[in-house]
């Protein structure tokens, strides 16, 4: 059947090229335009069938439809316009000349509107793409901070990832795109002594302007929902008081403290997420990369999202990426769109309202370090701490600055895990020997997307680079914290652990299937945590909640032994003591679509947005 379709459509072109095409009609020369476009049209379009539509069968077609035919019928029609189009330009029966407009200027104008109409169309789809294959699923929120938050210190490979990618990509089809729009051409048909013009370049440049709109149409919407960028909307133009109404200052609350005050020691675990277990221990491996932080887990309190012993936090606004997820666990806030401009990280300023766990403890005499090995001025992390509390910022800079890494010296985000750990054992014992208790922050980075990163010389026992470097950074974490439980201050130290966030290495997970009603989560656990806080918690205190990581923050204090009136932080709950969260108490979808919205609290007094509009207009006069 479909060869009867395929030769009905030859049998029309044939007879089109006979009476507009021949210049002479004689008996032979008509059977062989018969015979060239009935076996030209037939095997190409039937190559088309089984190799780009993936029909199985042509002779046998009763396994097909009326819309198969159809489908076919078209692609017929196609190659034979493409193969009259072809051998009418080879037997120089249609020209290609030159086709020059009157109105030059104009008509250039419109060119360089129309190549840049169909450049924001790619670079939006294919830009889009990337972020999604790059970072994980992001929102409009994390988007608009990261566009403009500084990137001093982002590791090479990201930069080189958009460049060779959707950047060139983009480059590449716009400038195909400019060579069609702006060689002026016509095309002239001869036939028999005549000579008629069958496409002016008028033509081709509305084609080329309705293909550009188009195209952007096509990649602009494609970005609003992937990124759900009507949320951006609804944070700057619809209000809501659902932080005004809950939010417990951390400043006023009453919060008691032990009269031995514990150390802190909190660990973000970076991309660390319990997908990476085996499946019998709700992961979705084959075999856990991951054996020492799920024995380690044993032996702390983790909070679950289900019945299963490991889980996590749902994933919440503002909540999915490094320094959001640092923002949530020390204000009990999501970190939301600017409302004036960029306060996360500019001029100085991070969050200028917000009081955090920072502040709180070094009201109560804290020694405080925090430390990463990459650059603190990477999306504004120095800002966040140094305007948050007097700390030890131990980042790459200070590395280099203070000789523990030579000037030059550059590995992955700075200086590797490995390095990491010696450096935050003395500074460690160094808090100590101060005789003040003590919070030591740091966050690790050998697990960041792409590939993570492996020290030459470890093993390597999977096929998968990223799985190697889970493997690895599972066992340098381990041993970290059996280094810990060996020093004279663990006894009155809490350790916190958590996963930054999901893991956004999106290639590691692209043969995984994750099925619809799987949540993968962040890796949680608190050791050591005072006895008298998790002798008897009961099992539905830690499983089946449904927190976020802003609820980390009381729940940390919580861990310290402190007594919080009310159990709430910022709009965190502390999941020690059992009760509900916003999110149990509210509905997740509810809380959600509300936090999306503007909060007049959020930013009149976290932001200071009023303020600084004070000040811009101060310094305008």
């Amino acid at each position: 059947m479909f060869l009867l379709v395929a030769t009905c459509v030859a049998l029309v072109y044939a007879a089109l090229e006979i009476i507009f095409g021949s210049k002479k009609r004689k008996v032979l020369s008509s059977i062989g335009i018969v015979l060239k476009n009935i076996v030209v049209i037939d095997v190409l379009s039937i190559g088309v069938q089984r190799f780009v539509l993936h029909y199985q069968h042509f002779l046998d077609t009763s396994a097909y439809g009326t819309e198969n035919y159809i489908k076919f019928a078209v692609v017929a029609l196609i190659v034979g316009f493409i193969m009259q189009l072809f051998f009418a330009i080879f037997d120089k029966r249609l020209t290609i000349e030159p086709d020059v407009p009157k109105k030059k200027h104009l008509v250039r104008a419109a060119k360089i509107i129309t190549i840049i109409i169909f450049f924001v169309g790619v670079a939006a789809y294919y830009g889009s793409n990337w972020g999604l294959e790059t970072f994980g699923k992001v929102t409009g929120d994390q988007l608009l901070i990261n566009l403009t938050s500084p990137t001093e210190g982002t590791e090479a490979s990201v930069y080189l990832d958009g460049f060779e990618g959707p950047a060139f990509t983009s480059l590449l089809l716009t400038v195909i795109f400019a060579i069609i729009e702006c060689t002026g051409f016509k095309l002239v048909y001869h036939f028999r002594k005549k000579d008629t013009v069958v496409f002016v370049d008028l033509a081709k440049r509305i084609l080329c302007f309705l293909l550009a709109c188009g195209v952007a149409y096509y990649g602009v919407s494609y970005g609003v929902e992937k990124y759900q960028l009507d949320a951006v909307f609804k944070s700057y133009f619809l209000k809501s008081d659902i932080i005004d109404s809950n939010y417990a200052d951390p400043e006023t609350t009453e919060i008691v403290f032990p009269e031995q005050k514990r150390n802190l020691i909190h660990i973000y675990l970076e991309s660390m997420e319990n997908s990476f277990m085996s499946k019998d221990l709700g992961g979705y491996m084959d075999e856990n990369l991951i054996p020492n932080l799920t024995e380690l887990a044993y032996t702390g309190t983790v909070f679950s999202n289900s019945d299963n012993y490991f889980g996590g936090p749902q994933q919440g606004l503002g909540t999915q990426w490094s320094i959001a997820s640092m923002v949530n666990q020390m204000t009990g806030l999501p970190m939301k769109a600017p409302g004036w401009k960029n306060t996360y990280g500019t001029d100085g300023t991070f969050l200028p309202g917000a009081y955090t766990l920072a502040e709180l403890l070094e009201r109560e005499g804290y020694e405080q370090t925090v430390m990463f090995g990459a650059s603190g001025n990477f999306g504004g992390l120095r800002y966040l701490f140094e305007t948050h509390a007097n700390w030890t910022l131990f980042d790459y800079n200070y590395a280099k600055a203070n000789g523990y890494i030579p000037e030059d010296y550059k590995v992955w985000w700075g200086f590797e895990d490995d390095k990491l750990y010696e450096f935050a054992k003395e500074e460690i014992t160094r808090l100590y020997e101060t005789g003040k208790p003590f919070n030591f922050t740091m966050e690790n980075a050998d697990t960041h997307r792409p590939n993570g990163y492996i020290t030459p010389g470890k093993e390597k026992p999977y096929d998968q680079p990223y799985a190697n470097a889970l493997w690895n950074s599972d066992r340098d974490v381990i041993e970290f914290i059996n280094w810990i439980k060996e020093q004279p201050f663990y006894e009155n130290t809490t350790i916190v652990l958590i996963g930054d966030h999901l893991s956004m290495d999106t290639r590691f997970f692209e043969d995984y299937n994750f099925t619809e009603d799987y949540f993968r989560t962040q890796y949680n656990c608190f050791i050591n945590a005072p006895a008298e806080l998790t002798a008897n918690l009961d099992k539905s205190v830690t499983t089946n909640r449904i927190w976020a990581n802003w609820d980390m923050f009381p729940t940390i204090v919580a861990s310290l032994g402190c007594q919080i009136e009310g159990d709430r932080l910022g709009i965190g709950t502390n999941l020690f003591s059992g009760k509900p969260t916003m999110y149990e108490e509210m509905g997740y979808d509810y809380v959600e679509s509300e936090l999306e919205k503007k909060s007049e609290l959020f930013t009149e007094k976290i932001l200071e947005v009023d303020s600084q509009l004070e000040a811009a207009s101060h310094k305008g006069r």
